[in-house]
């Protein structure tokens, strides 16, 4: 990584914002916020959409399936995304909402996340993993998902064969006192497989790009093993970029050091997710984890599936890689939410992410950015007229206690001279 770039000074344009997640402008230049809906310290539950004009914010939507994961705007339109229902929206000026695609999959470790437009003309969007490498695991429980939900498991988007390695945990479901559970990848919790299973490709699947037309029809897988594409955008020269969250030292498949990566996205590719990490396989020792076993593979015939992609940037591992836009001058500006220790991996280490980078596209090279101005979680970011807007999430962190929060703490901030 390269010197730190500063940037111009900043405007605080709205505080108050509630856990916000996405950031998007109309084609008059007005802003519209997402408010995640996430009920940390207190906050009310249920995600919204606030539009900013001047001094004025009026709610457009409110009552959202949290966790709203963003926004975008294109020809007239919001397109929102629903994770907490795994379902995409069109939101009108006037708060009229139509209901595009339903029945993503979810709940789970991750979700779907915001919808972006191609040159195409297709709406495009990630689907998170349902697990954190493949297995749920006792992470699932210990977060109150199996208990409360249950947790479904992924779905593939390329035909698969299973290698039948099984975790073996206690059942925490169960009543019989010290019962064991046995859990292969692709399955239910406390299902198990056998080497040589096939699993067959489904729409819509998990860990993948996938896309649809404008009015939710047409909808198809565009490339698989992406864990959590959580943010997409197009380059101006029409390549289609992902920011893929990397694994975690938890569960019953833990990994150490997985980084977060910036992939081109191709249709028809495989990106690795479970079995290899930016081309790497997990057995690789730089990915020994702290919290257990080196991983196995899950998958069997690695040789019948597209040789996992190379990414075009590796970020520090646990920087929680969001979203990106493309400035003025061609870079990438790049949010890093920043590390969720100790739940995603063993505390101890100095915090990562929280800040900004700045890539350079023809090189792949990264620096920090200099805000100035203190950040809690940036999440995403979005040019309009030549400024630079950020999004901060808020005060959010994690402790053996759990969640530790500060509600109304989102902000979204403006650097540069031209803005409104």
């Amino acid at each position: 990584m390269t010197a730190t770039t500063e940037l111009p000074a900043p405007a605080l344009l709205c505080d108050g914002l509630r856990f916000p997640t996405g950031v998007a402008a109309d084609d008059a230049g007005r802003l519209y916020v997402a408010e995640s809906g996430l009920p940390f310290a207190g906050s009310p539950p249920g995600g919204r959409v606030w539009r900013l004009d001047g001094g004025t914010r009026t709610l457009l939507a409110a009552d959202l399936a949290a966790p709203v994961t963003g926004l975008s705007w294109h020809d007239g339109r919001l397109y929102v995304s629903e994770g907490g229902r795994g379902r995409i929206l069109a939101i009108e000026p006037d708060g009229t909402r139509t209901t595009l695609v339903d029945g993503l999959p979810g709940p789970g470790n991750y979700h779907t996340n915001t919808p972006v437009v191609g040159p195409d003309r297709k709406l495009y969007f990630g689907q998170g993993a349902m697990s954190n490498l493949g297995v749920i695991g006792l992470d699932a429980y210990e977060l109150g998902w199996l208990r409360r939900l249950p947790h479904a498991h992924d779905v593939p988007g390329l035909d698969i064969v299973l290698a039948g390695a099984d975790a073996v945990t206690p059942d925490p479901l169960s009543d019989v006192p010290g019962a064991r559970a046995r859990t292969g990848a692709f399955v239910p919790f406390g299902t198990p497989t056998e080497a040589g299973q096939r699993i067959s490709a489904a729409v819509p699947c998990t860990a993948a790009v996938m896309r649809c037309d404008l009015d939710g029809g047409g909808l198809e897988v565009v490339a698989w093993g992406l864990r959590n594409a959580f943010g997409l955008g197009f380059l101006p020269d029409g390549r289609l970029l992902a920011l893929d969250q990397g694994a975690d030292d938890r569960g019953s498949r833990p990994i150490g050091n997985a980084p977060d990566l910036l992939f081109e996205v191709r249709p028809g590719r495989w990106y690795g997710w479970p079995d290899f990490v930016g081309g790497e396989p997990v057995t690789s020792p730089r990915f020994r984890p702290e919290r257990g076993p080196q991983p196995t593979f899950v998958l069997a015939r690695h040789d019948e599936l597209p040789p996992p992609e190379r990414p075009l940037l590796a970020f520090e591992p646990h920087v929680a890689a969001t979203k990106f836009a493309v400035a003025p001058s061609g870079t990438l500006v790049v949010a890093l939410f920043g590390d969720e220790a100790p739940m995603c991996l063993p505390a101890g280490g100095p915090p990562v992410g929280r800040h900004l980078l700045e890539v350079d596209p023809y090189d792949w090279t990264a620096r920090r950015l200099d805000l100035g101005v203190p950040l809690h979680r940036p999440i995403d970011v979005a040019f309009v007229d030549g400024d630079l807007y950020v999004l901060d999430f808020g005060h959010f962190e994690m402790s053996d206690e759990g969640v530790q929060a500060t509600a109304g703490t989102g902000r979204l901030w403006r650097f540069g001279g031209n803005g409104r």
